[in-house]
């Protein structure tokens, strides 16, 4: 239970006796609550989780906020609020606040994710101040998996090493941008976005199968909680599409995030990828709800 009085009660913040209500910028003092509010839906909400653990909610290694929604003095929904804007287990009410919200400052934020019926309301509101979206993809079933693949792991797939982010990181160039639709060293963003590359390298989260320095297949973990751990960044090489390298090198991911970094996995793709869609069903993941993403 959080305490009814804070010095940032936000918009519309009302008192019913004594109690506060509305939307507050959470702390470290807040994790204990935010955890609790994360683990109604491990699975759904590890990037928030993953987010809200490594930083301890500490808005300097945040690099933004996480806002929480109090009924009562009880914190009911969370929002994390970043380059990502993603709305964590967003009752209606909650939603509309954090939206009301995020009109009162400018537009931080490069995209919109989570939930569909969330980030409908969201953008429901945002949308005249904030729009118009470079891209809105609104149909993107989430799949996740708590089991051993049920196709046989690729052999080849393994870990990348520091050693290979040379090979590597043409191949995530291409991933990010065939997917965005922009790169991701636009706008000097090259060194940041290898920083990133180098960081999940170095961390045992980036897995490939490399041949003669060609990257055949590459996925990364992108977060991760002691239940749950998402994969990103899933890219065949053009060459050997059609080919199975991706039905095959996923399930070696799997395997590999299973047995040594979290035992569901999950990601979202987008509904008219219907070959990666294909992969992962025969992999063995099934879908448990659908995600949105706006793009700025």
């Amino acid at each position: 239970m959080l305490a009814s009085s804070s010095p940032d009660k936000g918009s519309g913040a009302v008192r019913h006796q004594d109690r506060f209500t509305g939307v507050r910028v959470l702390g470290p003092a807040d994790l204990s609550a935010a955890l609790d509010v994360l683990a109604e839906d491990p699975v759904t909400n590890v990037f928030a989780e993953y987010r809200s653990r490594i930083t301890q909610l500490d808005q300097r290694w945040l690099g933004g906020q996480m806002w929480g929604y109090v009924e009562d003095g009880i914190l009911t929904s969370l929002c994390h609020v970043g380059a990502n804007l993603v709305p964590v287990q967003a009752t209606s009410a909650a939603t509309e606040a954090f939206a009301q919200r995020a009109l009162e400052q400018r537009r931080v934020s490069s995209t919109i994710v989570g939930p569909r019926e969330a980030v409908t309301q969201l953008w429901n509101v945002l949308g005249d101040t904030w729009g118009p979206a470079r891209d809105e993809r609104w149909d993107q079933p989430h799949l996740a998996l708590d089991g051993d693949p049920l196709v046989e792991p690729d052999p080849l797939v393994r870990r990348t090493t520091p050693e290979e982010t040379e090979a590597l990181y043409p191949a995530c160039v291409a991933m990010y941008t065939e997917e965005v639709g922009v790169s991701p060293e636009a706008d000097g963003g090259r060194n940041m976005y290898r920083a990133r590359v180098s960081q999940l390298v170095n961390r045992g989260w980036s897995f490939a199968r490399i041949e003669d320095g060609e990257v055949i297949f590459k996925a990364e973990v992108a977060c991760a909680s002691p239940l749950a751990c998402q994969i990103q960044g899933v890219y065949v090489n053009p060459a050997h599409r059609s080919q199975g390298y991706g039905t095959r090198g996923m399930a070696a991911v799997v395997a590999f995030a299973r047995r040594e970094i979290a035992p569901t996995v999950a990601l979202y793709v987008n509904a008219h990828n219907t070959a990666a869609r294909s992969a992962y069903e025969k992999v063995g993941f099934v879908q448990t709800s659908t995600f949105s993403t706006l793009m700025f």
